[in-house]
């Protein structure tokens, strides 16, 4: 995914690749300041994001049965065609039967 939302031009940051060991609140907190909206598979972070009410620029929680590459790539292509313009500040839910958008 990382690679596909940098070849279609989006400033990514991966966290695996520059904050490795880093903790939930720390990637929050980083993404905060940086004014980015945070993909992630990591249903404690949507936790974090949305039950806590923290502050975010929008957080996308993919929750997908089939975890291939090909069908996040799939949901990840639909959901920019579809929703770019209201990923930021929203907590998105991202399924194969559907995407769920709440505001924060």
């Amino acid at each position: 995914m990382v690679q596909y939302l940098r070849e279609v031009g989006h400033d990514v940051v991966a966290v695996a690749e520059d904050m490795p060991q880093a903790d939930d609140a720390v990637i929050r907190q980083q993404a905060l300041v940086e004014e980015r909206v945070v993909l992630t598979n990591d249903k404690d972070f949507g936790e974090l994001a949305f039950r806590s009410g923290q502050a975010h620029r929008g957080v996308v929680l993919f929750r997908l049965r089939d975890e291939s590459t090909e069908n996040r790539l799939h949901m990840l292509r639909f959901l920019l065609e579809q929703y770019l313009d209201r990923l930021e500040n929203h907590f998105v839910v991202v399924t194969e039967n559907g995407v769920r958008i709440r505001p924060t």
